[in-house]
């Protein structure tokens, strides 16, 4: 075999995990990697290494296969053939959305980053960023857009200004929002910028003179577990979560969460999802156990990878288990219920429609709102470390390429629940559809939000007593999530890898 090509072998020591303590199965590439002549092509090379090993759909892009390039100067031409990594690295996915669009896609979620120290930090729940987190929707002739606030993150820059969940936005710095301005303005360059304030009255978006100035600071952390509460009503006691991301550094916080709600004695539990797009699996793993219990021989999940990979794995190995203990061995606080009630929007993604598909075998799964995503694959970071299989290992950093900064998040195969089932591209759909109302959005927590009240009514039987009609249901175009580096990943861990064996 050319000496460029990846074999994928197992049997030695790279672990490839589905976060359980038994799914750990060895994957070796053996490639010796080429040395760059003319052209600089190192990007490439790592990028085209780690896609023809691990990408879910490499057996349906003929530039992956094992037998593509017959000598060394095929394979270093078609490195050169695409000066732009970024083009490159699509080139190189299944039909990707940004290639072929929407509508034709096939790979809708593999990204890159030329800055891989930015895409870990997001991923720890790190950022640059002013704390707000807003929806945009469109209004008028179908061009304009225009801004609603969702919440405000707690110590940011946002934080300490006249603004609040459901109020409106429609320019920035005196510019009105369009289809074709809003990211340049929102998300630009610019740390700092004015938001042109508006209202909704009835049905009509109207600018008015208020204005609120913002600036993005580095270093903002966010803690997913963003809203804790125990709510009683005639005398039963409902516990509230809303929790924003997947994020592994808050599942202490999580943990300590379900502390409290069980310490208060709750009997039903109303998972609040609207706005999480997911983030770490392991971190989903813990969650669904905090709900449902800590049995650790029934599964979850079960991972389906590439063809080349997945038959090279037993059964077991590619099953992940209700958990007992978070990474450092702290034990599991759990609720052990049959029931969940899970608010869920669009912008709900890929670990959290993980954690409601995986419960869905063993309890009542309700879910109130809109349909999800429909995002029902995961990914792993890949970055320039050869002798680690260019998987990322925060504790590896000295051992990155230091001339090649990329980093590329592609899918790497699919989540199924107990049952096989992962077939959600569309979404997972609600037992009860109610949209957020943008003339009335509410509070969050309080028994008065909407989606929020319409779970009580279903805890505690008063569906009659509420009118829960929609008069400006939001149409969601995108959300400030979706430009931050993590934006609606599912991510899995790998463990243990060693220094690839060469031929």
């Amino acid at each position: 075999m050319n000496k460029y090509l990846l074999l994928v072998y197992f049997g030695a020591t790279l672990f490839f995990t589905s976060c359980s303590k038994n799914d750990d199965t060895p994957v070796v590439i053996d490639k010796t990697p080429p040395t760059p002549e003319a052209t600089d092509i190192t990007v490439q090379n790592f990028m085209w290494q780690s896609m023809n090993a691990y990408y879910f759909w490499q057996a349906d892009v003929p530039d992956l296969a094992d037998n593509r390039f017959s000598n060394d100067d095929d394979y270093v031409k078609y490195l050169e053939s695409e000066q732009d990594p970024g083009t490159f690295f699509y080139n190189l996915c299944n039909n990707h959305i940004e290639k072929v669009g929407e509508a034709s896609a096939v790979d809708r979620f593999s990204f890159y980053t030329e800055d891989y120290k930015e895409l870990t930090q997001s991923f720890s729940g790190i950022s640059k960023s002013n704390g707000l987190e807003f929806g945009l929707s469109l209004y008028g002739n179908g061009d304009q857009v225009f801004g609603y606030v969702r919440y405000i993150v707690p110590n940011s820059n946002a934080a300490t200004k006249d603004i609040k969940r459901g109020d409106i936005f429609t320019g920035v710095n005196g510019v009105p929002l369009n289809r074709d301005n809003y990211i340049d303005l929102l998300f630009g360059t610019n740390d700092t910028y004015t938001l042109n304030m508006g209202s909704i009255s009835n049905t009509t978006i109207s600018n008015s003179e208020k204005e609120v100035t913002l600036t993005k600071e580095e270093g903002l952390i966010e803690n997913p577990v963003f809203l804790t509460k125990v709510i009683e009503v005639n005398g039963q006691k409902i516990g509230y979560l809303m929790y924003n991301s997947f994020t592994s550094e808050f599942d202490k916080k999580l943990n300590t969460a379900f502390d409290e709600l069980k310490a208060a004695g709750i009997t039903d539990l109303v998972l609040d999802l609207r706005y999480n797009p997911g983030g770490r699996v392991n971190s989903a793993v813990l969650l669904s156990s905090m709900i449902y219990g800590t049995y650790t021989d029934k599964p979850l999940l079960k991972a389906r990878y590439n063809t080349k990979l997945q038959s090279q794995f037993k059964q077991e190995d590619l099953t992940s288990y209700f958990a007992d203990t978070l990474d450092d061995n702290t034990p599991i606080t759990t609720l052990n219920l049959n029931k969940v009630y899970v608010l869920a929007t669009r912008s709900t993604a890929s670990a959290s429609e993980l954690v409601m598909n995986g419960l869905d075998p063993y309890i009542d799964v309700v879910h109130i709102g809109t349909a999800t995503t429909g995002k029902n694959e995961f990914s792993v970071t890949f970055v320039d470390d050869y002798d680690n299989g260019n998987v990322y290992d925060p504790e590896r950093e000295d051992k990155i390429n230091p001339k090649n900064s990329w980093a590329i998040q592609p899918l790497l195969g699919r989540n199924e629940n107990a049952d096989g089932f992962s077939d959600y591209t569309k979404g997972l759909f609600p037992d009860y559809e109610l949209s957020e109302d943008l003339s009335n959005l509410g509070v969050l927590g309080s028994t008065d939000e909407p989606l929020l009240a319409k779970a009580i009514s279903l805890i505690t039987g008063s569906t009659a007593k509420k009118d829960f009609s929609v008069r400006v249901p939001v149409q969601l175009l995108t959300s400030s999530k979706m430009f931050t580096p993590v934006k609606d990943n599912m991510y899995m861990d790998f463990k243990n890898p060693i220094p690839l064996i060469k031929k």
